[in-house]
This record gives C-alpha cells, structure tokens and sequence, in this order.
C-alpha cells in the first residue's frame, strides 16, 4: 500500500497545494488509489493489514471529499497554514453581506410560503451564481495573493451560502411534497 498517513491530502493524490484543482486529476488519482487500498485487495493478509487497508481507505476518501468540495479545500488549505477560520466563533460579517443574507432569506421564505418552486429554483440559479464568484474571490485569495485572512473570511461567507443553498433545497423539497 503507498498511501501514507502522514502526507498532507494534497500530496496523497499527487496533486498541487492550490485552490484550483484539476478536479479530472483528483478523480482519477483517488479511483488509482482507492483500488490500490482498497480492504478486497487485502482480504487474503493477516489482521493487521486487513485493518492496515481499511485505515487508508477511509484515510483516502476522507481526503478526496475535503479536496472535492471548494469550501472543505479552501478550509483544509488554511488549516495547513495554520489559520483557522473560526466559523464557529467568528461570525462578524461585513454589513452589506448581512443584509444580502436577511433578502435571500426573505425570499426563500416568500416563495416557499407560496410553493413556489419555480422561483425557489430560480434563487437556487441566483445562489449558485454567487456562490462561484465568492469561489473565484477565494481562489485569488489563496493562490494568487496569499491573503489568508481574507480567505478565511471568504470561507465564512461560503458557509452562509451553503446552508442558503440547504434552506432552498428544502424549501423546494416541502413545496413538492
């Protein structure tokens, strides 16, 4: 088994330490791995490598959904540099952001109010268009600027977007049902 527990996600699927990501490379990179690793390759070993290969698969999933999802990537990449992006505790956003928060939620409300589906699919179009070009201000941040605490604060406004992007989902799912 080559896959080593103490490389960083990056360097697992021999990948570049960047936001943007060859996300075709870090596909067939997790799928070589993943059948090297894999615990049917090793059913025939002893105990110890049977629990060996089930470590690193769960090791080489675990770091191929942080690298495909941008706001799990952008976080493990501040994390590496040692940032933490306070998600949790931080959550002081600039005002013009707030107030675009509290009319996407306004909205969402009308219209799931209203089963409106159509208009839910029309803020979840809306929302994901927002949501790239805070990804795009992300990527700048982290690979072309080095600007951390600006990509930390990104990364907070990515997770508002996110469960947004939860409450629309919903919302269109209950107005189905």
């Amino acid at each position: 088994m080559s896959a080593d527990f103490k490389q960083n996600h990056f360097d697992l699927f021999g990948l570049p330490r960047r936001f943007r990501l060859d996300a075709a490379a870090l596909d067939h990179a997790w799928r070589t791995i993943a059948a090297e690793v894999h615990p049917d390759r090793h059913a025939q070993g002893g105990e110890a490598d049977k629990r060996v290969a089930l470590m690193m698969t769960t090791r080489v999933n675990e770091a191929y959904r942080t690298l495909k999802s941008p706001v799990s990537r952008a976080r493990y990449l501040l994390s590496l540099a040692g940032v933490d992006t306070q998600e949790e505790t931080n959550t002081s956003m600039p005002v013009d952001f707030l107030m675009e928060q509290i009319e996407w939620r306004e909205a969402i409300e009308d219209a799931s109010a209203s089963r409106d589906t159509a208009g839910l699919e029309k803020l979840g179009a809306e929302l994901h268009q927002e949501t790239v070009a805070l990804q795009n201000e992300l990527a700048a941040a982290l690979d072309d600027n080095n600007d951390l605490d600006r990509a930390a604060v990104l990364v907070r406004k990515c997770r508002f977007m996110e469960k947004l992007g939860q409450e629309i989902d919903d919302a269109v799912e209950d107005a189905l049902s």
